[in-house]
C-alpha cells in the first residue's frame, strides 16, 4: 500500500460510519468492483419525492439563486 493511501485511510477512519462506508463504495466501484445501490431511508425517500414533484410542478431555482448559493459556499 504506497503512503498516501495509507494517509487516506488514516483520515478517513476518523470520519462517522456512514460517510466511511460512501468512501469506501466510491473506492470499489472506482477499482471496477460493482456496488448494490444505495437504500434510502424513509425521511431521504420522501424528500426526493418532494423533490421530483417540486421538478414536474415547474418549481425550480433561478440561474441567480444558483448562483448565489455557489458563491455562499465559495465556489
Amino acid at each position: 500500500m504506497t503512503r498516501l493511501l495509507e494517509q487516506a485511510f488514516e483520515t478517513v477512519s476518523n470520519l462517522p460510519d456512514t460517510e466511511q462506508d460512501e468512501l469506501a463504495r466510491i473506492m470499489l466501484q472506482l477499482a471496477g468492483v460493482d456496488q448494490p445501490p444505495l437504500q434510502l431511508t424513509p425521511e431521504e425517500d420522501a424528500d426526493l419525492a418532494e423533490a421530483d414533484a417540486e421538478i414536474a410542478r415547474g418549481e425550480l431555482a433561478t440561474v441567480e439563486e444558483v448562483r448565489a448559493m455557489w458563491a455562499k459556499h465559495g465556489l
